[in-house]
């Protein structure tokens, strides 16, 4: 590689859009998001066999058998969550893993807990051993067993719990106890979605939104979404802020390319720190491999970060590929960035 084609492509642009969200994009996903399976688009398979889940449990009047769902961040967990609580018309509690420290905090969301009530654990693979441990008896018998005072005064107390459904939620499903996740009845992987899919979500967020966005816009929106429905919301509330300011009446695809564009979302639907990751990769480590730890201190970010936002949407594409001895760019990244490919032989 010359130096001075890799000096010319390792000039990239800075971040325009923060893509952490915010108090106000949290509360407009809460309102683009569907309320009922019927609404819920994508993952037909698994919306089928919860239909039926739930039907079942209806008509027996019980609460639903514990479900675990599995993907990465924004394919509609949470959404399902609510849906779930939705068609079953019961209240939903909803938590996360890291906000649990201790089994004393879990006892009093559980008691509070009533029959068919559902409690949603985000991000469950990160309760503590012990937490983890303390909701075992909660999901398989509805009991909690605690200890009160201490040396030879100490006694165990089990309590009775109303018969409820645990959803829990992760992102990496890998780090899950084998006890905890043998306890859920149902589990459900989602995977990133087609263009087409991501198309039908942008055009009912656009008519809540008041947005008039025709076809050719929605699927150019969908594809520069890396596959995710939130992501696909927060690209069309800036394209719905272009709309505004500059007074245009429907979005074209021009319209909606041409936004895109400047907030530094490539044709691929690459963003900045994707773009820093494979720039990385090809231009200090010749193209791989490299470990994810150099990768997270190089770029001055958290390995969590690299690994559970940024990954697998670029594995998934076809941008990268693991190997036993770290991550390797693919055919497909020197040719996004046009550089000339080599055998990966000569590059290590």
């Amino acid at each position: 590689m010359k130096d001075q084609t890799r000096e010319t492509f390792l000039k990239g642009k800075q971040p325009l859009v923060n893509t952490s969200e915010s108090e106000e994009d949290i509360v407009l996903n809460i309102s683009l998001r569907p309320n009922k399976l019927t609404e819920f688009v994508g993952h037909k398979e698994v919306v089928d066999n919860m239909k039926v889940a739930i039907q079942a449990a209806r008509q027996r009047e019980e609460p639903l058998e514990h479900v675990l769902l599995s993907g990465p961040p924004g394919l509609g967990k949470t959404s399902l969550a609510h849906i779930i609580a939705h068609e079953m018309n019961s209240k939903i509690t909803a938590t996360s893993g890291p906000a649990i420290e201790r089994a004393g905090d879990l006892i009093g969301i559980l008691t509070n807990l009533e029959k068919g009530d559902i409690l949603f654990i985000d991000e469950i693979h990160r309760l503590s051993k012990v937490v983890e441990e303390f909701l075992y008896p909660a999901m398989e018998s509805f009991q909690i067993d605690f200890v009160i005072d201490k040396g030879p005064y100490a006694k165990t107390i089990k309590f009775n719990l109303k018969p409820f459904t645990l959803v829990g939620a992760t992102t990496r499903s890998g780090l899950l106890a084998a006890p905890l996740r043998g306890r859920f009845g149902m589990f459900y992987n989602l995977d990133f979605y087609q263009v087409e899919d991501l198309g039908r979500i942008i055009r009912h967020s656009a008519k809540i939104l008041g947005l008039d966005v025709d076809d050719e816009a929605s699927l150019e929106i969908g594809r520069r979404s890396r596959g995710t429905p939130r992501v696909a919301n927060r690209l069309l509330r800036r394209v719905r802020d272009y709309a505004q300011v500059n007074k245009v009446a429907r979005v074209t695809a021009d319209i909606a390319a041409g936004t895109l564009d400047e907030l530094g979302i490539d044709k691929a639907g690459l963003d900045d720190m994707d773009r820093k990751v494979l720039k990385l990769i090809l231009g200090t480590y010749g193209g791989g491999p490299v470990g994810v730890e150099a990768l997270a201190a190089s770029l001055n970010e958290e390995v969590d970060t690299i690994a559970d936002t940024v990954e697998p949407y670029l594995l998934k594409a076809g941008y990268l590929k693991r190997t036993s001895r770290g991550r390797v760019a693919t055919k497909l990244t020197f040719e996004h960035f046009g550089i000339k490919y080599e055998k990966q032989e000569d590059l290590f």
